[in-house]
Protein backbone atom coordinates (compact mmCIF):
# COMPACT_ATOMS: atom_id res chain seq x y z
CA UNK A 1 0.00 0.00 0.00
CA UNK A 2 1.35 3.37 -1.12
CA UNK A 3 0.08 6.86 -0.33
CA UNK A 4 -2.39 7.91 -2.06
CA UNK A 5 -3.30 4.18 -2.57
CA UNK A 6 -5.54 3.25 0.42
CA UNK A 7 -7.42 0.26 0.50
CA UNK A 8 -11.10 0.94 2.48
CA UNK A 9 -12.12 -3.17 1.94
CA UNK A 10 -9.03 -4.11 4.89
CA UNK A 11 -10.81 -4.54 8.40
CA UNK A 12 -8.29 -1.88 9.93
CA UNK A 13 -6.27 -0.05 7.03
CA UNK A 14 -4.00 2.05 9.55
CA UNK A 15 -2.90 -1.09 10.89
CA UNK A 16 -1.09 -1.59 7.30
CA UNK A 17 1.53 1.23 8.95
CA UNK A 18 3.87 0.67 11.22
CA UNK A 19 3.59 4.72 11.90
CA UNK A 20 3.00 7.80 10.51
CA UNK A 21 6.77 7.89 8.77
CA UNK A 22 5.39 4.85 6.80
CA UNK A 23 2.44 5.87 6.45
CA UNK A 24 3.26 8.60 4.43
CA UNK A 25 6.36 6.68 3.00
CA UNK A 26 9.09 8.80 4.28
CA UNK A 27 12.24 7.71 6.08
CA UNK A 28 11.97 8.02 10.03
CA UNK A 29 14.09 10.79 10.88
CA UNK A 30 13.98 14.15 12.02
CA UNK A 31 14.51 16.31 9.07
CA UNK A 32 11.73 15.70 6.92
CA UNK A 33 11.11 16.68 3.30
CA UNK A 34 8.15 18.73 3.78
CA UNK A 35 7.12 19.29 0.15
CA UNK A 36 6.89 15.63 -0.15
CA UNK A 37 5.14 15.33 3.35
CA UNK A 38 2.37 17.47 1.85
CA UNK A 39 1.91 16.21 -1.18
CA UNK A 40 1.49 12.68 0.65
CA UNK A 41 -0.86 13.68 2.81
CA UNK A 42 -2.73 15.64 0.03
CA UNK A 43 -2.69 12.42 -2.08
CA UNK A 44 -4.15 10.16 1.02
CA UNK A 45 -7.17 12.62 1.33
CA UNK A 46 -8.09 12.89 -1.84
CA UNK A 47 -8.40 8.78 -1.51
CA UNK A 48 -10.11 8.81 1.69
CA UNK A 49 -11.97 11.90 2.66
CA UNK A 50 -15.40 11.40 3.67
CA UNK A 51 -17.09 12.93 0.61
CA UNK A 52 -15.27 10.45 -1.76
CA UNK A 53 -17.15 7.69 -0.14
CA UNK A 54 -20.29 9.16 0.55
CA UNK A 55 -21.86 6.48 -1.46
CA UNK A 56 -20.29 3.71 -0.25
CA UNK A 57 -21.08 1.28 2.70
CA UNK A 58 -21.32 1.88 6.39
CA UNK A 59 -18.09 0.11 6.82
CA UNK A 60 -16.29 2.16 4.15
CA UNK A 61 -17.66 5.75 5.23
CA UNK A 62 -16.42 4.55 8.59
CA UNK A 63 -12.69 3.37 7.62
CA UNK A 64 -12.86 6.57 5.31
CA UNK A 65 -13.34 9.11 8.05
CA UNK A 66 -10.82 6.96 10.21
CA UNK A 67 -8.20 7.00 8.26
CA UNK A 68 -8.67 10.50 7.45
CA UNK A 69 -8.47 11.16 10.86
CA UNK A 70 -5.56 9.31 10.82
CA UNK A 71 -4.00 11.62 7.98
CA UNK A 72 -4.68 14.82 9.54
CA UNK A 73 -3.15 13.36 12.98
CA UNK A 74 -0.03 12.25 11.30
CA UNK A 75 -0.03 14.81 9.40
CA UNK A 76 -0.26 17.77 12.70
CA UNK A 77 2.38 15.62 14.41
CA UNK A 78 4.91 15.23 11.39
CA UNK A 79 4.93 19.27 9.66
CA UNK A 80 5.96 20.49 13.27
CA UNK A 81 9.31 19.83 14.39
CA UNK A 82 8.92 19.53 18.53
CA UNK A 83 5.77 16.92 17.93
CA UNK A 84 8.14 15.13 15.45
CA UNK A 85 10.94 14.83 17.52
CA UNK A 86 8.59 13.62 20.80
CA UNK A 87 7.38 11.48 18.52
CA UNK A 88 10.29 9.86 17.33
CA UNK A 89 11.46 9.47 20.63
CA UNK A 90 7.91 7.68 21.53
CA UNK A 91 8.73 5.59 18.84
CA UNK A 92 11.57 4.34 20.39
CA UNK A 93 10.19 3.60 23.32
CA UNK A 94 11.32 6.75 25.83
CA UNK A 95 8.38 8.53 27.80
CA UNK A 96 9.02 12.24 27.55
CA UNK A 97 7.32 12.51 31.18
CA UNK A 98 6.08 15.94 30.22
CA UNK A 99 4.05 16.50 33.23
CA UNK A 100 6.51 15.14 36.01
CA UNK A 101 10.44 15.79 34.35
CA UNK A 102 10.58 19.57 34.27
CA UNK A 103 14.49 19.10 34.97
CA UNK A 104 16.67 21.69 33.09
CA UNK A 105 20.52 21.85 32.84
CA UNK A 106 21.70 24.82 35.45
CA UNK A 107 22.91 26.74 31.99
CA UNK A 108 19.11 27.17 30.40
CA UNK A 109 17.70 27.76 33.25
CA UNK A 110 19.60 30.67 34.44
CA UNK A 111 19.03 31.73 30.46
CA UNK A 112 15.07 31.49 30.93
CA UNK A 113 15.75 33.61 34.07
CA UNK A 114 17.64 36.41 32.15
CA UNK A 115 15.10 36.91 29.81
CA UNK A 116 11.86 36.86 32.48
CA UNK A 117 13.94 39.55 33.55
CA UNK A 118 14.09 41.15 30.17
CA UNK A 119 10.90 40.98 29.54
CA UNK A 120 9.88 42.30 32.58
CA UNK A 121 12.26 45.58 31.88
CA UNK A 122 10.45 45.80 28.53
CA UNK A 123 6.76 45.45 29.70
CA UNK A 124 5.66 48.74 27.66
CA UNK A 125 8.34 49.16 25.39
CA UNK A 126 7.58 47.53 22.14
CA UNK A 127 10.60 47.72 20.28
CA UNK A 128 12.06 45.89 23.38
CA UNK A 129 10.12 43.04 23.17
CA UNK A 130 10.56 42.16 19.47
CA UNK A 131 14.02 42.24 19.89
CA UNK A 132 13.84 40.25 23.04
CA UNK A 133 11.86 38.06 20.86
CA UNK A 134 14.04 37.59 17.92
CA UNK A 135 16.43 36.54 20.52
CA UNK A 136 14.30 33.48 21.76
CA UNK A 137 13.06 32.95 18.53
CA UNK A 138 16.93 32.44 17.53
CA UNK A 139 17.74 30.69 20.71
CA UNK A 140 14.68 28.06 19.88
CA UNK A 141 15.88 27.36 16.12
CA UNK A 142 19.23 26.48 17.40
CA UNK A 143 17.84 24.26 20.03
CA UNK A 144 15.34 22.35 17.21
CA UNK A 145 18.73 22.39 14.72
CA UNK A 146 20.84 20.10 17.79
CA UNK A 147 17.29 18.02 18.26
CA UNK A 148 18.07 17.10 14.37
CA UNK A 149 21.70 16.11 15.54
CA UNK A 150 20.82 14.39 18.74
CA UNK A 151 18.06 12.35 16.50
CA UNK A 152 19.16 11.53 13.27
CA UNK A 153 23.22 12.13 13.38
CA UNK A 154 23.95 10.84 17.14
CA UNK A 155 21.05 8.78 17.52
CA UNK A 156 20.86 10.08 21.27
CA UNK A 157 17.37 10.28 21.85
CA UNK A 158 17.01 10.74 25.43
CA UNK A 159 19.43 13.89 25.21
CA UNK A 160 17.02 14.79 22.29
CA UNK A 161 13.92 14.65 25.05
CA UNK A 162 15.97 16.76 26.74
CA UNK A 163 16.47 19.22 24.27
CA UNK A 164 12.60 18.65 23.06
CA UNK A 165 11.65 19.91 26.89
CA UNK A 166 13.89 23.13 26.41
CA UNK A 167 11.94 24.09 23.27
CA UNK A 168 8.68 23.07 24.61
CA UNK A 169 10.16 25.99 27.51
CA UNK A 170 10.83 28.33 24.72
CA UNK A 171 7.38 28.04 23.00
CA UNK A 172 5.64 28.84 25.95
CA UNK A 173 7.85 31.83 26.46
CA UNK A 174 7.21 33.23 23.41
CA UNK A 175 3.60 33.11 23.44
CA UNK A 176 4.05 35.40 26.49
CA UNK A 177 5.97 37.50 24.91
CA UNK A 178 3.91 37.71 21.90
CA UNK A 179 0.93 38.15 24.42
CA UNK A 180 2.48 41.00 25.57
CA UNK A 181 3.33 42.53 22.23
CA UNK A 182 -0.34 42.14 21.13
CA UNK A 183 -1.49 44.29 24.30
CA UNK A 184 0.44 46.91 22.81
CA UNK A 185 -0.33 47.27 19.67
Amino acid sequence: MSAGVVNLSESNPRNAFKDYFDFFQLPRQFKIDRTKLDQAYLKIQQEVHPDRHAQGSDAQKRQSLQLATFANTAHQTLKQAIPRGFYLCELAGLDAQLETNTAMPRAFLMQQMEWREAMDEARNQLESLNLLQDEVNEALKELTDQVAVQIDQEQNLEKALESLRACLFLERFLEEIDHRISALI
